[in-house]
């Protein structure tokens, strides 16, 4: 008798205007964890007289339908037997059912937890929780001045004109563990914040910046100012951590070591900066992992280049953001981006194209602060699901033999769509009248 349209139900809470009669206080970790949410209703006769005509209930309209004491041991009951956590629930008097929304909180398919509610003689109904979408039409990506943007396949790859429609980095400071950047390139003009040396050897010449600026322009070039190429996050600022110095002149091989490398981490520590690209990698390093850790702890987020060793500094810490080629090997990486022939700049105003998972990481950072500019709490976790469940997957691309799993091409405009959809559905389950 209560099993009701779908279409029917899913109109109902989009239009209701009602409020949850509870939200758990632990819902805000789902939203950092992308569990998926169903919507169960059962039968609901409250006891409760109506209230007085023209009154208001607390958490309905003036009706003064409430939820019975069987519809609310009913709900307990199935939280418990099929081990789900309820984040939100409203009695809905048109259809005379308690309404719940649950959150699966393992890895279990949704579609198994329905069958078996479609089973339970007391459950009126169980469907998945849903998304609607208007049916406008968004407009051109954005188009862009810069003489070299057409020649930045990468940015087609990633889809970053549409993803500039949502966001384009504003107010995200992101510290650039590297070289030294040249910051008088012109493309690089309002986008350094700051430059801290930690190589003891004598400066060298701009020239000598080659691996850093070429990562700055990747992460922050200034688009639509008629210069050069467009960064994938135009809007942040970059903060120079030279930790690395050039073994060659008119090379991109550089080095650090441990020393160098801790006092820029500790640094961009303590200047508390969301955001850390590490376009480098060694061997396991202990003070450095425990640094990185550190941080990770505070909220931080550390984006690294993949290698094929699997523990490698840093990608082979848990929780750093691990970044491969879309066309290789991606060996522990997490995700992947365009990593072969990527133009980006030079010192002394040049461009020129550059390969390595050194650009992808670079790359993802930029991404990760178009997320970051939108949603400045999200944490690393919630970055990394984000960046996973919306990539596009490449049957060439694996990150290990024996699993078989293959890492993702990240998707700038995926990310954030689905960002912009998990935030509106978390909105309006906890919306107040």
């Amino acid at each position: 008798m209560h099993r009701v349209a779908l279409a029917l139900v899913a109109a109902l809470l989009v239009l209701s205007g009602v409020a949850p009669v509870r939200a758990a206080n632990a819902v805000d970790a789902t939203v950092n964890a992308h569990h998926p949410l169903i919507l169960v209703t059962f039968a609901n006769a409250p006891s409760q007289v109506a209230g007085r005509a023209g009154s208001t209930g607390r958490h309905y309209t003036g009706s003064g339908y409430t939820i019975a004491q069987s519809a609310h041991k009913q709900a307990q009951r199935v939280a418990e037997k099929y081990s789900l956590h309820e984040v939100a629930n409203w009695p809905i008097r048109a259809l005379a059912v308690h309404c719940v929304v649950y959150e699966i909180p393992d890895n279990r398919p949704i579609a198994s937890i329905l069958a078996a509610l479609a089973k339970d003689p007391q459950v009126a109904l169980a469907q998945p929780l849903q998304q609607f979408h208007t049916l406008t039409q968004s407009g051109p990506p954005i188009a862009y001045n810069d003489p070299l943007y057409d020649l930045q396949t990468n940015l087609v790859s990633l889809d970053i004109a549409h993803a500039h429609q949502r966001s384009e980095g504003a107010g995200i400071r992101v510290a650039l563990i590297d070289t030294g950047v040249d910051t008088g390139h012109p493309d690089l003009r309002n986008r350094i914040s700051g430059m801290h040396s930690y190589v003891s050897k004598p400066a060298g010449s701009v020239g000598s910046y080659r691996h850093g600026t070429a990562m700055a322009g990747l992460i922050a070039a200034a688009a639509n100012n008629h210069v050069g190429i467009v960064g994938i996050a135009p809007l942040a600022q970059v903060e120079v951590f030279e930790a690395c110095w050039q073994l060659e002149p008119d090379s991109d091989a550089a080095a650090c070591n441990t020393f160098t490398l801790a006092q820029a981490i500790s640094a961009a520590l303590d200047a508390r900066l969301p955001l850390v690209n590490l376009s480098i990698a060694g061997p396991e390093d202990p003070l450095l992992s425990a640094l990185v850790e550190a941080g990770l702890r505070r909220g931080v987020v550390f984006v690294g280049a993949a290698t094929s060793v699997a523990d490698s500094f840093p990608t082979g810490i848990r929780g750093v953001i691990s970044v491969g080629g879309n066309d290789r090997d991606a060996g522990n990486a997490s995700v992947t981006a365009p990593a072969t022939h990527v133009l980006t700049l030079r010192p002394q105003a040049q461009y020129d194209f550059e390969s390595g998972t050194s650009v992808a990481a670079a790359e993802v950072s930029g991404v990760v602060a178009l997320l970051l500019a939108n949603a400045p709490h999200l944490s690393a976790d919630s970055i990394q699901s984000l960046l996973t469940h919306t990539a596009t997957r490449s049957a060439l691309v694996k990150t290990s033999e024996e699993s078989g799993e293959r890492a993702g091409a990240v998707d700038a405009n995926a990310a954030l769509t689905k960002l912009e959809e998990d935030r509106g559905q978390r909105v309006a389950l906890h919306s107040t009248q």
